[in-house]
């Protein structure tokens, strides 16, 4: 499982760690719990979902070898 992100004026997803990820959460809804945001983004999108969150986008990939 791999989570990509992307800003909403970019064409590019850029994979990305959960400790990056946190911090785009922060700078995005400082007034928001980060952690519960990422669990909640994470459970949401292992369904396949893309969640959107101010002008950040995520997704999953999974990669089957």
């Amino acid at each position: 499982m791999e989570l990509w992100t992307q800003y909403i004026y970019e064409k590019k997803w850029i994979k990305t760690t959960q400790k990056e990820s946190l911090k785009m959460i922060e700078e995005e809804m400082p007034e928001a719990d980060a952690k519960g945001t990422l669990d909640y983004i994470l459970m949401e999108i292992k369904k396949g979902k893309i969640i959107t969150l101010g002008d950040c986008r995520f997704k999953i990939e999974n990669k089957i070898f």
